[in-house]
């Protein structure tokens, strides 16, 4: 086919170049009328080599008339429709004789092209376009002159694609093309000039309308839940923003988000966010070069700081960021983001010639957490470089003197021996020889004669080497096991256990590399199996259970530590029918741990709902341990893990409930209702789909018609008057039966109404007893079924104190109440508290239920003694404790748990003699029980306003209970969000119940580690008529410094947590509304401030923007006030007023540097700090904003413009996170 194609084009062709009989036009009809002939019979799928033979045949010619005249029969040929300019074009174009040498035919080529590009799709104008600026790519930078005005039809070209006003290609598609071939900081060809530059700039505009201003300034809290969202990911590879589209953004948004990865990498529990940040999946192993050279740097940083630190016996402030760097380290590499030696080589390389020695032994211990732990399973060479670290940080000549071994910052300064001895078991095992010797330098501490910390040290050299290591650790493991012959007894009746109670301190732990630890834990675990098996009588030793929760706080071990923990010690346990080890293990949770992760918790709920079904755990004390770690759980929920944990059970949302507990489902709607609101998840939204839990959350969504979920999904709840009837009805049969089997039969019986609780009181308020019946009755309902008797009784309680004349009968009423919980041990405090508190009473009925709690609770002197006692006695510090055991002891002697009835039994005639084994108690009593129910209390008494007095009294007498929660500030934080509408006009007891949780703390923390020192000088102070309004000076103070401490046993797991919440607290306390505070707060950015300087301006406005979006809507709703007075101002509102380029007017940050800033660009950078801040269900309110607020006062395009910038950075938020509210037809 070819040949015969190529002869005809050239019997055509050939004979109108050759012949010269003719005038140009009567040669070009005939040309082309032989060529429609020829083109018609051709076939489709060969008019593209036809098309491209003809520009072989043209650029072979080296006439440029004869070139001119067939360029002139192509053009003729396009413009009669004979030939597709597309085709023509791309075949000019893929052409190997078009060269810039060739002059001419340069120019007639491009000329030919700018005159027939008009016919060519915007596709086909696209790849054009492309193509013509790779040619001119291949034009070198230097050449004659004489040539340059040929070369320049070329750029006409472009010019002509480029012309908005040809409408040839639309122009974010030129620019995506321009971008790809000249990325930032690239210039374009000379040729281009400033066409390229020009075009390129007009689009700078619309990459600012989708930047936030200022955002390579903006940073978050770590575990805050502003931060899970997608604001913060960065490129894997290159650590840039992932910005949307080729356009022409501000310079900083396209250099590496360096500052941002370390700042959060400095944080504390900070491994899963880093994940989030850069993609990093645990599943697929992937080395991130850019996540190495962060580490590294951070290594270097805690060096300098090492070298300027004055030296402490604990290491010093510095001490906390080795430990923290540790852990990091150990994550990523474990996980194989990170390489070990390409690390440790970096580190040589940037710590050359710097002389920074004194951080050395920190990190040689930080290495030798690595190395101890994975030197058996990789080969010998990835550890070697070490050696070349030790060269360059050990310079010494002679032996470096042995440390003070009384001092556990002892293990540090043997960390590079231990190394040493590691690598030589290495090489010894592999039968090769390591180069070098112990060095000179580390030999008197490879061969002292270790004593103190002679077991520690032991352990972390010789943990890869079974021989020398067994020794070591046994004597560990048997300190804290204690010797078989010894036993002590434990609170409760016939419970013994081992002897040893000292746990292990935990600066001897953190002086156990992590491999040692492993060993430790491993070892306790494998223990603890071993005796569930052996279903023993006697208890874990208390120094066991308590090294054990001490050693579940590091990270670095979780997969033996608490996953182990979740997954395999507690089925094994349950599995042996080991109910006394159960017990420990669920005190051990409830009362020891920290910063367990959420989907641990949620996964412990689940097997708690399960076991609470079992058979056997129907047993007093069991079933109490079970509800209140469940209750502990649910309410220890964080507002931000609540939403990614549970829409985990979406398809099985039965393992988050309790088919037992009424009272448990309830706080688990409360923590739900809680959640939302604070973390304005469905803020806004008119529909919520995919969750399952959609019809309580669309109910509980204000907290107003929380409690209407509860009317419409309530356990039944009997009448008053049918109550009252049917509990006579039963105290008539309890009268007139007389066979005991047949009372206990009946009354116990499963499906009998669940009353007999109110028959006990009915006895005791008639004969001021309870026979031996009564007691056989309780000891057959089991402590299961007994929960439905304690609530009826609740409900009855209430109709009763409702209907008592008062005085002497209320007296009366109370003192059987109190005897039945403190005297015969009939109900415990905290279960029948928690009935009371949760039960759907409303009105008048509600007074009645908060006023027997309050009675309960103050009245008589039982439990007001048992609360002042213990707070008095005890610290909330257990990790710092070693005697916790015989003060724990002490306690429970003075006031002994009595769970099975032993007060009825005792006060029975004849008295019931019992032969109980209590399960072991290490850490729990009523005191600790009762600060969950506490939790629930409070809020239940906030939602009626009658009973703020009594609330009032309550925190007076029993505030001090929460100096030992585990988190009081976040409770405080929620329930002043939460309970917002509720306190804002009630400063009396927002100020009460701030002094009363924060006072409580006092002796147990720093002076400033919470509230200022001005808010408690001036806020404090309780007359109503001196009301404190804080000046602009107030809210421009930065809080803190807050005092170090070890985040591993704080409430929050970084600094910047810690200072956001306490912040908002004192915030919300304020006796100011808090549209006044949201002002106040804007106005620290937007008015002169001398105490803001102006170079750190985007810094002020991150943290304005990180704390207002931490705070109920009044406070932050502000900014669109101040948005819509910005609008409506004159500068945007006129068309005269401003007559410069508006986009200037725009640019925050050049404005800003040229001190030619306006209040509009002001409101337009700290919208965009607070909007970057804000959660998905804050930014939801944004559309109805526009449609309901802007849309009717926008007029002028100044202002549509203003519009657009504020909203465009956040389009692509809502695409990703929210599609629904993906609606912006405003305008």
């Amino acid at each position: 086919m070819a040949v015969p194609m190529e002869s005809q084009l050239q019997s055509i062709f050939e004979d109108v170049v050759v012949g010269d009989r003719f005038d140009e036009r009567t040669k070009l009809v005939s040309c082309l009328g032989a060529f429609r002939q020829y083109w018609s019979t051709l076939p489709q799928e060969s008019h593209d080599q036809c098309v491209q033979w003809i520009v072989r045949f043209i650029h072979s010619q080296h006439s440029p008339k004869r070139i001119s005249f067939l360029y002139d029969c192509l053009a003729m040929a396009v413009e009669t429709s004979l030939l597709p300019p597309r085709m023509v074009c791309q075949a000019l174009m893929s052409s190997d004789s078009l060269e810039w040498e060739r002059t001419q035919l340069w120019a007639l080529t491009f000329k030919l092209i700018r005159k027939i590009i008009g016919g060519v799709d915007y596709k086909g104008v696209r790849d054009l376009l492309k193509a013509v600026m790779d040619k001119i790519q291949t034009v070198p930078n230097f050449m004659s002159s004489a040539v340059v005005q040929q070369l320049l039809a070329a750029r006409e070209v472009v010019e002509y694609i480029l012309d908005r006003n040809a409408c040839l290609l639309p122009a974010y598609f030129a620019v995506t093309e321009i971008r790809k071939l000249y990325p930032e900081g690239m210039l374009s060809h000379w040729l281009l000039g400033s066409l390229i530059s020009d075009f390129v700039d007009s689009f700078r505009p619309t990459a600012r309308i989708n930047s936030i201003c200022g955002r390579c300034n903006l940073l978050p809290v770590v575990n805050n839940s502003g931060a899970i969202c997608n604001s913060w990911k960065l490129d894997p590879t290159t650590l840039r923003f992932p910005l949307r589209g080729m356009l022409p953004y501000d310079k900083d948004l396209f250099e590496p988000q360096t500052g941002l990865l370390r700042y959060v990498l400095e944080q504390p529990y900070s491994r899963d966010m880093v994940c989030n940040m850069l993609g990093l999946n645990k599943q697929h192993k992937q080395r991130c070069p850019v996540l190495e050279d962060q580490l590294v740097d951070l290594v270097v940083y805690a060096m300098e700081r090492s070298e300027t630190e004055e030296q402490f016996d604990d290491g010093g402030t510095s001490q906390l960021l080795w430990q923290h760097l540790s852990s990091q380290l150990i994550f990523f590499v474990l996980f194989q983001f990170a390489s070990f030696p390409h690390m440790v080589l970096s580190l040589h390389q940037k710590l050359a010639g710097r002389g920074l020695i004194k951080g050395r032994d920190h990190l040689m211990w930080v290495l030798l957490q690595f190395i101890s732990g994975s030197i058996q399973k990789n080969a010998l060479a990835d550890f070697l470089p070490v050696m070349k670290l030790f060269d360059l940080l050990y310079p010494e000549k002679e032996c470096i003197p042995v440390p003070d071994i009384n001092k556990p910052q002892s293990t540090h300064a043997f960390a590079m021996t231990c190394i040493w001895i590691h690598l030589n078991r290495k090489a010894q095992n592999d039968n090769s020889k390591l180069q070098i010797p112990i060095p000179h330098s580390l030999k008197l501490h490879h061969d002292l004669p270790m004593t103190d910390y002679k077991i520690a040290l032991l352990c972390n050299a010789y943990s890869t080497n079974s021989e020398c290591f067994t020794l070591p650790m046994g004597v560990l493991v048997e300190t804290i096991y204690g010797n078989g012959s010894m036993r002590i007894t434990l609170p409760g009746t016939n419970c013994m256990a081992s002897g040893s109670v000292t746990p292990l301190p935990m600066n001897l732990l953190d002086s156990l590399t992590v491999h040692a630890k492993m060993s430790l834990i491993h070892s306790i675990a494998t223990r603890v199996i071993k005796l569930a098996h052996a279903k023993t009588s006697l208890a874990l030793a208390p120094a066991l259970v308590e090294t054990y929760s001490r050693l579940l706080v590091y990270m670095e071990i979780e997969s033996l530590g608490i996953k182990g923990f979740i997954s395999q010690l507690l089925p094994n346990v349950f599995k042996s029918h080991a109910w006394g080890i159960l017990h420990t293990l669920l005190e051990m949770f409830s009362y020891r741990m920290h910063h367990i992760q959420p989907h641990y918790r949620v996964q412990l709920l689940s097997h708690l709902h399960s076991l609470a079904a079992v058979p056997q755990t129907n047993q007093n004390q069991l079933h109490l341990c079970v509800e209140s770690t469940a209750l502990r759980l649910i309410t220890a929920l964080g507002s931000s893990e609540v939403q990614p944990q549970f829409t985990r059970f979406l398809n099985d949302p039965k393992t988050v409930l309790s088919a037992e507990s009424e009272e448990l489902n309830r706080a688990l709607i409360l923590t739900l209702a809680r959640a939302t609101h604070v973390t304005d998840f469905f803020t806004g939204s008119d529909s919520i789909q995919g969750t399952w839990c959609k019809d309580i959350l669309q109910t509980i969504m204000n907290s107003a018609i929380k409690f209407a979920f509860f009317k419409q999904n309530n356990v039944p709840q009997e009448s008053r008057f049918n109550l009252k009837k049917n509990v006579e009805e039963e105290y008539r049969k309890w009268k007139s039966m007389t066979v005991e089997n047949d009372i206990i039969t009946h009354f116990s019986m499963q499906g009998s109404p669940p009353l007999f609780l109110c028959l006990l009181w009915k006895m005791l308020l008639e004969t001021d007893h309870i026979n031996q019946i009564g007691f056989r009755v309780l000891e057959r309902i089991g402590a299961r079924a007994l929960v439905a008797h304690v609530r009826t009784f609740a409900d009855f309680l209430v109709y009763e104190f409702s209907t008592s004349a008062g005085g002497q009968q209320l007296n009366k009423c109370i003192e059987i109440l109190n005897d039945m919980v403190w005297k015969y041990n009939i109900v415990t405090l905290d279960r029948l508290i928690l009935c009371l508190a949760m039960r759907s009473h409303e009105g008048n009925e509600a007074q009645v239920c908060y006023f027997i709690i309050q009675l309960l609770l103050l009245k008589p002197n039982d439990f007001r003694n048992r609360v002042s006692d213990f707070v008095k006695e005890n610290a909330p510090e257990h990790w710092l404790q070693s005697d916790w055991h015989t003060k724990h002891m002490t306690y429970h002697k003075k006031y002994p748990e009595k769970l099975y009835f032993e007060g009825l039994a005792e006060q029975v005639n004849p008295p019931i003699q019992l032969h109980l084994q209590y399960l072991p108690i290490y850490f729990g009593n009523v005191c600790l029980r009762f600060l969950p129910v506490f939790d629930i209390v409070i809020h239940r008494f906030l939602e009626l306003l009658p009973v703020s007095k009594s609330l009032e009294t309550l925190l007076d007498h029993l505030g001090g209970l929460y100096k030992f929660h585990d988190r009081p500030v976040t409770y405080l934080y929620n329930t002043l969000h939460y309970y917002e509408r509720h306190l804002r006009d009630r400063t009396n007891l927002k100020r009460k119940l701030v002094h009363a949780i924060m006072s409580s703390l006092k002796d147990n923390r720093t002076p400033g580690w919470c509230l200022s020192e001005t808010y408690l000088k001036c806020a404090m102070n309780p007359r109503d008529d001196n009301v404190w309004i804080p000046d602009d000076t107030y809210y421009c103070k930065s809080p803190g410094p807050f005092p170090n401490c070890d985040w591993r046993f704080n409430e929050f797991p970084n600094p910047a947590a810690h200072a956001l919440h306490v912040t908002c607290v004192e915030l919300m306390a304020l006796a100011v509304p808090g549209k006044d505070v949201g002002n106040a707060l804007l106005n620290v950015v937007l008015k002169s401030q001398p105490l803001v300087p102006r170079e750190n301006i985007t810094a002020w406005m991150n943290a304005i923007g990180l704390v207002i979006t931490a705070l109920p809507e009044p406070y932050w709703i502000v900014l669109h006030d101040r948005i819509v007075s910005v609008i409506s101002s004159a500068v945007l509102s006129s068309e005269t007023e401003w007559v410069g380029y508006p986009f200037q007017l725009l640019d925050f940050t050049a404005c800003h540097r040229s001190y030619s800033e306006m209040h509009c660009s002001y409101i337009l950078a700290l919208a965009h700090a607070v909007w970057h801040h804000s959660s998905i269900g804050q930014l939801s309110l944004i559309p109805k904003f526009l449609s309901e607020v802007l849309k009717p006062i926008v007029k002028t395009e100044f202002q549509l413009l203003y519009v657009y910038h504020l909203v465009g950075p956040f389009l692509q938020r809502f695409q990703q996170e929210r599609t629904r509210c993906y609606s912006f037809e405003v305008f």
